[in-house]
């Protein structure tokens, strides 16, 4: 008898420790599968996103001609806050106020708006963007 006691005693405390191993998995079990579902969510989620277009990319910034008297009429209107007319670039350049000496700045000022670096906000008014 005190052998079956014992024995009964033994396997007892044997089962539970076996029951506590298995709530102790079935915790586990039960956070596993609460993950899983999170995922599968998290999945659906950005399947319905759309995807990003091509990020907008700066526009490339207009090429400045080399020649030394294009940059010597960019420093002009750089000056004043106004737009301003050829014949006014002219005599800030301290240029001949002749029509061959302003239609050749229109010319390059026109070549620059076409380029980008200048705008013409009126016919004959040129400016930086911007101002």
């Amino acid at each position: 008898m005190a052998h079956l006691e014992t024995r009964e005693s033994a396997l007892d405390e044997q089962a539970g420790q076996i029951r506590s191993a298995m709530a102790d998995l079935a915790a586990r079990l039960g956070e596993l599968d609460a993950e899983i579902e999170n995922l599968r969510v998290t999945r659906k989620t950005l399947q319905t996103v759309p995807r990003p277009g091509p990020a907008a990319e700066q526009p490339p910034r207009p090429e400045m001609p080399d020649h030394p008297a294009y940059q010597q009429i960019l420093t002009t209107p750089a000056d004043t806050d106004r737009p301003m007319r050829a014949r006014d670039i002219c005599q800030a350049l301290d240029l001949p106020i002749l029509p061959k000496t302003t239609e050749g700045i229109r010319s390059q000022l026109k070549r620059l708006v076409a380029r980008g670096i200048l705008t013409d906000s009126e016919p004959g008014l040129f400016a930086r963007p911007g101002t």
